[in-house]
């Protein structure tokens, strides 16, 4: 036979196509020649493959040898294809028989002695291959973040004999049976009764909570701002299987791997405020994931949100409404989901003082304003609430206050809240689309009266309406109502610390 099939897997994002790669061996003169956009890693596959044949005591075929990557228009990246070009090889020159490739994957690099090296980021090819009903083939280092999918058959192997010997019906490998990495005890997340005072910010983290909001925190250093969104994770409810594969998926062809102890806990990313926007959004030559991507499904925060470049901020706007980003460029285009929750924190001046301190702060309303012009408005409309942290008292911070109540008291009633919106709608409030929203947050009268003198006042735009009527349904449902109240609106209206400072600055 001197025509092979072997199907592999390359990687596109988050997605994982399938690559057939087609080997025919021709009289002529010996060589071998890669087709279908490989890269440089992809094309010196060949060498390492002829290395790890010889050294295994395969017989290199003396013809000339073509090696076809289907489809010939996606990009093939690295050396996980080595397997499947040294199995396809042995197979068209009948050294392994070919009908025992039916069914499975291949994916590794070859080391010259035929050891399989790992490749990382295999999990895409995992789900992808368990949709298809095949069996993946790959090393051992691989197998455990391979294992997450439920109903993958996963062949770990460690040289390329072995993979050969299991096509021979010699010795068969046997199936990945290990724990995966969701099964390891995990530690357990901060917990909100370390939080001391501040109640006006564990309600609104609370209701942030509840209903997917984004939360803006301003306030002098030392409030407690970092304390609270570190805290946001441990009131959110597990990630579904579906969510935590996806989110460890984006973690593992971002090279950060799989925490054990953490695969199925919402993911908390900080970066820090020198970040680029390429690093918030993603990007580079061969596009990987940036913060927001690996903050999928769990918290994103900015600390020090005034001191990020205000380009860097903007470029936000956009994955905020849809929950996903597009990076393109000139010979790649990759698509990232980031549906995350945004939690931020500043100070209200750039001393970092209260401005209500008297000779304390000597930012003049000028210089408030230009530090608070550092956000631009389209970003402000899409942060739900924005509360103010006033310094701890001294008998708060000192004294001997009751125990706060924990993390897991408040999850509970999260988790409540959430279940009633899913039931009732099929998605959280703050994710409600327009014309749901107006059918689930009727206004009486009075109530819409109070909401329209508030736009007016403080010059709302159309998001930051709905926004306010959101916010709203999620304290109707905090507190079990079926409707708005006035004193839901109010509190939601209350959530507006920046329209406040603006009206007041004139800014």
């Amino acid at each position: 036979m001197d025509l092979a099939v072997v199907v592999s897997r390359a990687q596109l994002g988050i997605q994982a196509p399938p690559v057939h790669i087609e080997v025919h061996l021709a009289n002529g003169l010996p060589g071998v020649n890669i087709v279908g956009l490989p890269e440089t890693a992809v094309k010196e596959s060949r060498d390492r493959v002829k290395a790890a044949l010889t050294t295994s005591g395969f017989q290199y075929p003396a013809r000339r040898i073509t090696v076809n990557l289907a489809p010939a228009d996606l990009p093939k990246e690295g050396g996980r294809f080595d397997l499947g070009i040294a199995l396809g090889i042995l197979a068209a020159s009948g050294q392994i028989p070919a009908a025992a490739l039916e069914g499975m994957e291949f994916l590794g690099e070859l080391g010259l002695t035929g050891a399989l090296r790992p490749v990382g980021g295999v999990l895409p090819a995992s789900m992808a291959s368990a949709r298809d009903d095949r069996a993946l083939v790959l090393a051992r280092e691989d197998a455990d973040e391979a294992a997450l999918v439920n109903g993958a058959r996963i062949l770990p192997a460690g040289h390329l004999l072995e993979v050969c010997a299991h096509l021979h019906g010699q010795t068969a490998l046997a199936p990945h049976a290990g724990r995966g990495p969701g099964d390891a005890p995990g530690p357990e997340p901060p917990d909100l009764v370390d939080v001391r005072g501040q109640p006006q910010g564990r309600r609104a983290l609370e209701a942030a909570a509840s209903g997917g909001h984004h939360l803006l925190m301003i306030g002098p250093p030392g409030t407690g701002k970092t304390l609270l969104a570190s805290r946001l994770p441990g009131l959110l409810p597990p990630m579904a299987e579906t969510e935590a594969l996806e989110t460890a998926a984006l973690h593992a062809i971002g090279g950060l791997g799989i925490d054990p102890g953490r695969w199925r806990m919402r993911p908390f990313r900080a970066p820090h405020h020198t970040a680029s926007g390429v690093a918030l959004v993603g990007g580079g030559a061969r596009p990987r994931p940036g913060e927001i991507s690996l903050a999928h499904n769990g918290v994103l925060f900015l600390d020090e949100l005034t001191e990020f470049d205000r380009r860097t901020l903007d470029v936000l706007r956009e994955p905020l409404e849809t929950g996903r980003i597009t990076i393109s460029r000139a010979a790649h285009q990759a698509e990232f989901p980031a549906r995350f929750q945004l939690v931020a924190a500043m100070n209200p001046c750039p001393q970092g003082y209260d401005c209500d301190l008297g000779p304390r702060c000597r930012c003049t309303p000028e210089q408030r304003r230009r530090h608070r012009g550092r956000i631009s408005a389209p970003l402000l409309d899409r942060i739900d609430l924005c509360i103010e942290m006033p310094r701890l008292p001294r008998e708060v911070l000192m004294g001997n206050a009751p125990t706060p109540e924990s993390s897991a008291a408040v999850r509970e009633r999260v988790a409540r809240c959430r279940a009633l919106q899913m039931e009732r709608q099929g998605t959280l409030n703050a994710a409600l689309p327009g014309r749901e929203l107006e059918r689930l947050a009727l206004l009486k009268p009075a109530e819409r009266g109070l909401l329209e003198a508030a736009m007016d006042r403080f010059r709302l735009s159309a998001r930051s309406y709905h926004r306010i009527l959101r916010v709203a349904r999620t304290l109707a449902d905090m507190a079990g109502r079926e409707a708005i109240a006035r004193e839901d609106l109010m509190e939601a209206l209350g959530y507006r610390a920046m329209d406040r400072w603006r009206e007041r600055d004139g800014g």
